[in-house]
């Protein structure tokens, strides 16, 4: 074989190996890069939905271990970018990255996930049957082939892992109790428990104080600020105290308006730019 021929085997073979990789093949996947201090990198995506553009070339950056918040009105975007992260949408066009190196738009729902993106939707979803305790046992990391699933005992870590996690969400006491029997906000807290259990980088958080009473949202935006740094949190919302709560005056937050985005800035800028007054704040 002359080195012409061994040399252009090598690279496809090199290029085989790195698409096997990005589309989760033997190796497992990608393990996401924060070398450079970003998380999530949005660029110029655009959906359209029978000629009604959803997202409008939005580009959006979110740091390691910031917490972000993205408000705006009904109809801007915000779900739809989240389901374009997640992989249950696939945008026209744009880049979305994780890390530096994990091009998410090549990964399946699944894939996304177990490379380190959690995803929590505006209404709980948790297994009422089952007890608090079980419900977090569940979602550990852990093989869930049917042989493993059937014979595999928790470990002392394992164990100290979940009693971490029920002390974070408020849950400790109940951690026998039914899930179906929790409050509304238990039951949020259940599911953000259930998240950490994966051990995610970047969590997406939809409306996850709808419904709750004043002490619950309180409690949340306590949880919330003390995973600040050791994850990197986007949370949309619409309850502007309780975003007031998250960002204390100091972190940054995204306007999204017509797919795009309208502003960025503290809480207090973007409260008094007129253009957000006029589409969203003063409505």
């Amino acid at each position: 074989m002359t080195p012409d021929l061994m040399e252009a085997g090598a690279e496809k073979l090199a290029r085989w190996k790195a698409r096997e990789t990005m589309d989760g093949g033997a190796s497992g996947g990608l393990e996401p890069s924060f070398r450079q201090g970003v998380a999530l990198y949005v660029e110029d995506i655009t959906v359209s939905f029978d000629g009604f553009k959803a997202l409008n070339a939005l580009t959006l950056t979110i740091n390691v271990g910031e917490l972000r918040c993205i408000i705006g009105p009904n109809g801007a975007g915000k779900t739809t970018m989240m389901d374009c992260i997640t992989g249950k949408t696939k945008p026209d066009a744009g880049r979305v990255f994780f890390g530096t190196n994990v091009d998410l738009l090549r990964l399946t729902e699944p894939q996304i996930a177990q490379v380190g993106v959690g995803r929590k939707f505006q209404k709980p979803t948790v297994y009422e049957q089952l007890s608090v305790f079980e419900n977090l046992e569940l979602a550990l990391k852990a093989d869930r082939r049917v042989r493993a699933s059937l014979f595999s005992r928790l470990t002392g870590t394992q164990l100290d892992r979940i009693g971490e996690i029920l002390a974070l969400i408020h849950l400790k006491g109940d951690a026998q109790r039914t899930a179906g029997l929790l409050s509304h906000g238990q039951k949020q807290w259940l599911e953000i428990g259930m998240l950490l259990m994966q051990d995610p980088k970047l969590l997406l958080l939809d409306e996850p104080v709808a419904g709750m009473t004043d002490e619950e949202t309180e409690r949340t935006a306590e949880l919330f600020l003390s995973l600040e740094g050791q994850h990197s949190l986007v949370v949309v919302e619409h309850d502007m105290k309780f975003v007031d709560q998250l960002t204390q005056g100091r972190k940054k937050v995204t306007v999204l308006h017509e797919g795009s985005v309208l502003a960025e800035g503290l809480l207090s800028e973007v409260q008094a730019n007129e253009k957000v007054v006029e589409v969203y704040l003063g409505r």
